[in-house]
């Protein structure tokens, strides 16, 4: 038994906060209960695990609703920047990419199959749901199966439409993990290969994923320019499909784009009112984080990394590639290098491409020589978004916390890497926005929790009550903060005293305990 004392309650339903002792058994809340007056919890429970949670709120373990830790939570089980936030429970294999199924051509992210080494021995979602639960990670995970995932693994990484036999396939392929757990269909249609697909095909895959109770996340077609359009492909999908859906890190990317904010939520705010659409969720950052060679025109880019490897080097292929980057029209001051691989590249994280031209004779040239030298894997920062259209979003509460970022460690292999800052600092940074916009905690408590929990079936999860498992963080309110920044982003969030999750203490006073009992959650 772990009885948490002399807390503050916010149970995640929007009942006011009230003094009250939490007590667990096994992985369950037994109760929640007042202590008699003028007894110590060490007296009424002599049993018992005390932790002491004066001074602390006492919630339900935040819920992280759009993630990428599907490798890492083999490679570093401990998930130590999420837990140091709070984080009980991620929602990964977004964005269209996971790491099963994994046939034919499919390939992880460079960094995933990199660091995985030995460790990636999984074909299939049920073969990569033994690993996982070998690993014993720390928190729990909802895994979803990603659409280039499937793609690649079927019709590999050409740019063209898949072919009837081959949708056949991918939908097998769905069905299959679907039946081994996974919880639904993501997309990433900006990325290689999904970007080659048409309406129909994400449709087709959508619907046997609705047939199975699964879920749908899209990062759309465009976040930018085509906005509006993209989501009228979702609200098309989901009328013609069924499907509970969700679009993934809401945002109007793009200068020129911002003035489009009013009209993004207004088609959002009906198409939720209508129940087409679950909602959506976003980082409290204002800058994206993904790989440098998304920059690349389709021609340039398709294949993935090895074909652009091969195009940068012949020399006129990259001749070509540099001129396009040169008149392009973007802003390279809004573009910075994240993690890199080469040791000669180390030296230009958290520096702006447009900063690198005292050693490069024009952006095009700094990317692809970048790029040449880590294989194609540098990751980058990009800052097209605006604060106060960040504060529009955040304002309607069917927008959720989601870091878009892997769990991360200070120390070993992940360690080596330059992340976003939101991979340690999204629930503090999420749970100070709102607040300053005037959400009391209790709200503000529910959208990291139990809003969670019930847009995507979580049964028992993000509720503080009697019954319900025990995923909690112990936490301060006025310590809750993050350093990370993205000079410096290997930075522990503060505040949290301690985690639980399935009952297990993982997390206590700054020191990851080895208790680990994460579980792979469908229901």
């Amino acid at each position: 038994m772990t009885v948490i004392a002399n807390g503050l309650v916010i149970d995640g339903t929007l009942r006011s906060a009230r003094p009250a002792d939490v007590v667990v058994e096994g992985d369950r809340i037994a109760a929640v209960e007042e202590r008699a007056p003028g007894v110590s919890a060490a007296r009424q429970y002599p049993q018992a695990r005390v932790i002491d949670a004066s001074g602390c709120i006492v919630s339900p373990g935040f819920i992280d609703v759009h993630s990428h830790s599907d490798a890492y939570l083999v490679l570093e089980p401990d998930a130590p920047s999420k837990l140091a936030q709070g984080v009980t429970t991620e929602l990964n294999g977004q964005c269209g990419g996971s790491v099963a199924p994994r046939y034919g051509e499919a390939r992880l992210s460079s960094d995933w199959a990199s660091l995985l080494g030995e460790r990636l021995t999984w074909r299939s979602f049920a073969e990569y749901r033994a690993v996982l639960e070998e690993a014993r990670p720390a928190i729990n995970t909802v895994q979803f199966v990603g659409h280039n995932t499937l793609r690649s693994s079927v019709v590999g990484y050409a740019g063209r439409a898949a072919t009837p036999d081959e949708l056949r396939s991918m939908v097998r392929l769905l069905e299959e993990s679907l039946d081994e757990g996974a919880k639904g269909l993501t997309t990433g249609l900006i990325y290689q290969p999904g970007k080659y697909s048409t309406p129909q095909e994400v449709q087709t895959l959508a619907k046997a994923a609705a047939a199975r109770g699964g879920f749908y996340a899209t990062h759309m077609r465009s976040e930018g320019d085509a906005i509006l359009e993209a989501i009228d492909e979702v609200l098309a999908l989901v009328e013609a499909t069924g499907i509970r859906a969700e679009i993934s890190h809401l945002k109007t990317s793009g200068k020129r784009n911002w003035h489009k904010i009013d009209a993004v939520l207004a088609k959002l705010d009906d198409a939720v009112a209508r129940g087409l659409l679950l909602g959506s969720d976003r980082y409290p950052y204002c800058s994206a984080g993904t790989d440098l060679d998304v920059v690349f025109s389709d021609w340039a880019g398709e294949g993935a990394a090895k074909a652009e490897c091969e195009r940068l080097a012949d020399p006129a292929t990259r001749a070509r590639i540099v001129e396009e980057l040169n008149a392009s029209g973007r802003d390279w001051s809004a573009v910075t290098v994240g993690g890199t691989w080469h040791p000669e590249n180390k030296r230009f994280c958290a520096r702006t491409i447009a900063s690198l031209l005292d050693e490069f004779p024009s952006p095009g040239e700094a990317v692809c020589s970048i790029l040449e030298k880590d294989l194609c894997r540098t990751g980058a920062f990009f800052s097209g978004m605006c604060e106060e259209n960040l504060a529009k979003i955040y304002s309607r509460e069917w927008v959720l916390a989601g870091s878009d970022a892997s769990l991360r460690a200070p120390w070993g292999p992940l360690g080596a890497d330059h992340p976003h800052p939101r991979a340690y600092g999204t629930m503090p940074e999420f749970y100070r926005r709102l607040r300053a916009l005037g959400f009391s905690r209790e709200a503000t408590v529910r959208r990291m929790t139990a809003a969670a929990a019930e847009r995507f079936g979580l049964a028992g999860r993000g509720i503080i009550a009697a019954g319900a498992f025990a995923d909690i963080a112990v936490w301060s309110e006025d310590g809750f903060s993050s350093d990370a920044s993205f000079a410096a982003p290997h930075k522990f969030a503060r505040g949290v005293k301690c985690v639980l999750v399935n009952g297990a203490l993982p997390f206590l006073d700054g020191r990851f305990t080895g208790e680990r009992a994460g579980r792979l959650l469908k229901d």
